[in-house]
């Protein structure tokens, strides 16, 4: 594995604290070291000048589809559309056919991805067996083969007892209980938020209680069982103060926030278009803007995409008809720097934390940090950069984006995998000599 150099970048590593023009060598897939001036003969050399280089970025949410579903996205598909947003590490849902609830499944994609994806995946197990809420998956073989939490996803475990059991067999394997917190009887054919707007546009609205219910419900699980919990794409300001209260009382609670939840209202949706379907859906700007206090203010942990493709078949319907989801990787990073930094509520170094340190904190993950020793995973972003993202040439197999067309400020520039460019923008390898 030939040696990578990273020269003259402006190097953000939260972990550590630092922020400084520096170089990174890489060698072996592991960091070497960091610092100025570095040289070393023979190694490939990536000019970063006017560019960050943070950690290796981790979306702990996310669908790839396979297997069973590969018509919408594979391993290899979504891990190359990850890599193409700036992320190193992604971590697959477990709503699969077969879906991953035992450890076959697991070790299944495990193994792809070790053939055919660019990027890390750390598979999520399922809670119950087949994610119907009744039995307990097969949860700690699954642990044996490498699932990093465990997660029903968007068939959330209705049956409290059982959540609880889970919950308890969760925090003897040390595992974090993932939960698409939803009450499933409030939200009943919903397709949008429920308020004003789908009132107008004369759509089943769901209310917003329907996910703060079930937030309280587990955060109050979650402290009967000694659990580690996580609330997935967290979305209404009350859900967000349940989870502040918690966290104030010393409860392991965490929670994640979608792009799309901080940049996208459901009063900005464009009616009746099935790209603005998904779940939890677009709340109202109150809510929005209660999500960005939070990621400013902390009680945030980390940044996730629920990247959801579907195929147009299936996604191009009415709104009532198609499937909640959309694609979110190659756009996450510059969705967030417009929406959190250039508009100055957070800085670049607290962006950063919320996709490396804070989700590798989460699922336990020895990553999220630039430190000698530690694999050579590097995002390189230019704040600045203006691009226009067009969905027609994205690396998902999908095309579910609200954003197409959209012209940005800031975004992924290259991707280092283990000290391997696996994605760039523009070529800026030359021989050091």
């Amino acid at each position: 594995m030939p040696k990578l150099l990273i020269k003259n970048a402006r190097v953000i590593d939260p972990a550590s604290g630092r922020d400084e023009q520096a170089d990174i060598l890489i060698k072996g897939g592991l960091i070497v070291r960091i610092g100025p001036g570095l040289h070393a003969t023979g190694a490939i050399a990536f000019d970063a000048a006017g560019l960050v280089a943070a950690p290796g970025f981790i979306d702990m949410h996310v669908h790839l589809r396979e297997p069973g579903f590969e018509h919408a996205e594979t391993i290899e598909s979504g891990s190359r559309a990850a890599a193409a947003g700036g992320f190193t590490s992604i971590c697959p849902m477990p709503n699969t056919h077969p879906v991953n609830d035992d450890a076959t499944v697991t070790r299944y994609i495990v193994e792809r991805a070790q053939r055919s994806a660019v990027v890390n995946v750390f598979p999520i197990g399922a809670i119950t067996k087949d994610s119907a809420g009744e039995q307990l998956a097969a949860i700690g073989s699954m642990k044996g083969a490498g699932v990093v939490a465990i997660s029903d996803d968007g068939r959330p475990v209705m049956n409290s007892r059982v959540m609880r059991r889970a919950m308890e067999f969760a925090r003897a394997f040390d595992l974090p209980v993932i939960d698409h917190c939803e009450d499933l009887n409030l939200s009943a054919d919903g397709d949008m938020h429920e308020g004003f707007v789908s009132v107008r546009l004369g759509l089943r609205g769901i209310p917003s209680s329907s996910e703060d219910v079930m937030v309280s419900r587990d955060v109050i699980l979650a402290e009967s069982a000694g659990a580690r919990f996580h609330v997935a794409h967290l979305s209404s300001s009350r859900s967000l103060d349940v989870v502040k209260r918690a966290k104030a009382s010393g409860l392991p609670v965490t929670c994640e926030v979608t792009p799309h939840h901080i940049a996208l209202t459901d009063a900005a949706m464009a009616p009746y278009d099935s790209n603005y379907k998904m779940k939890p859906p677009l709340r109202s700007e109150s809510d929005a803007a209660a999500l960005i206090e939070g990621i400013a203010s902390g009680v945030v942990d980390a940044i996730a995409t629920d990247h959801a493709p579907h195929p147009g078949s299936e996604k191009m319907q009415e709104f009532e008809k198609c499937p909640f989801g959309i694609i979110g990787l190659e756009t996450a990073l510059a969705v967030c720097l417009e929406t959190l930094v250039h508009t100055g509520r957070i800085s670049l170094a607290r962006l950063v934390e919320l996709f490396t340190t804070g989700p590798a904190r989460i699922l336990g993950l020895n990553r999220g940090r630039l430190e000698p020793g530690l694999p050579g995973d590097v995002t390189l972003f230019d704040p600045d950069l203006e691009w226009t993202y067009d969905v027609n040439r994205s690396f998902s197999k999908s095309r579910n984006s609200p954003f197409h067309g959209r012209t940005f400020r800031g975004g992924p520039v290259a991707t280092a995998v283990g000290g391997r460019i696996v994605w760039q923008r523009q070529p800026a390898e030359v021989a050091v000599r």
